[in-house]
């Protein structure tokens, strides 16, 4: 269509943030500092290539997520461990944080609950910043490679997709049928992946993580959780998903533990009146 007369004037219309969080609560570094400072190894699970594992979380320690071998993205759920109906909220957490996540920021729970579920205290990939493509690290924008998405585009069926590796995992975790289980499975947090948007239409793309062998996301936990990590089947994500042919590398989770008490954090105060 022809553009109105007044079309520059109307792109040149200022944008303002959807949502302004100069109010939101922010994680109190130095009781952080304190909670983290002793921490011993707890627990750990060895996530192999092309699969995914789970573990428990106690509030107050922190998760760590660590390339063991080699270059690896990881795609993670977080639940509240005795209620899976509380999980992680990307897309809210998104909205409140931006595109990729960083140290000090959390991630947040879905409806009714909204609060913090985990709060990132230490990132090795923090001196990446934004590269010439714009691409950064740990997106909440992707939503995890899937079978379903695979058989549209390609006609084929692939079953080591992250989708249905936390599937499985998740299954495992708790006994529940494969098909209830994947109910439960949502959009991720897309641990050492490199992705951004393409300045000429917008599209999600990837780029080979930076991440290397010894690097790690930690997570204190602000509730008791259930962590579901897939290593994704893409490797480093720098060439293809949803296949057996990137070379891929096994993921730690790492539970450490030993610190003090941790209060967790209150649910939303909203009385789910909505107006009736």
């Amino acid at each position: 269509m022809t553009p109105p007369e007044d079309a520059a004037d109307r792109r040149a219309v200022a944008p303002v943030l959807c949502y302004p969080t100069g109010t939101l609560p922010r994680p109190d570094t130095a009781r952080i500092a304190r909670q983290v400072a002793d921490l011993v190894e707890i627990d750990r699970v060895r996530v192999p290539p092309r699969d995914a594992r789970a573990i428990r979380v106690p509030r107050g320690a922190v998760l760590r997520i660590l390339c063991a071998e080699g270059s690896q993205v990881g795609d993670l759920n977080l639940f509240a461990h005795d209620d899976l109906s509380e999980r992680f909220f990307s897309g809210k957490t998104r909205a409140l944080h931006g595109t990729h996540l960083e140290t000090g920021d959390r991630l947040w729970s879905c409806f009714p609950h909204l609060r913090p579920m985990a709060t990132i205290v230490a990132d090795t990939l923090d001196w990446y910043g934004t590269d010439a493509f714009g691409g950064r690290v740990h997106d909440v924008i992707g939503t995890r490679c899937d079978p379903y998405t695979g058989r549209l585009l390609s006609g084929e069926d692939y079953q080591h997709c992250c989708h249905s590796n936390l599937t499985r995992a998740l299954a495992r975790a708790t006994g529940l049928d494969p098909h209830i289980a994947e109910a439960h499975v949502h959009d991720v947090l897309n641990v050492f992946m490199c992705t951004g948007f393409t300045a000429d239409e917008g599209r999600y793309f990837m780029k080979a993580s930076p991440a290397r062998a010894g690097d790690h996301l930690d997570l204190l936990a602000e509730i008791d959780l259930l962590a579901v990590l897939s290593t994704c089947p893409g490797g480093d994500c720098g060439d293809i998903h949803s296949s057996d042919r990137a070379v891929c590398h096994p993921l730690d989770m790492i539970v450490l533990g030993g610190g003090p008490d941790w209060e967790e954090p209150e649910r939303s105060q909203y009385d789910r009146s909505h107006g009736l």
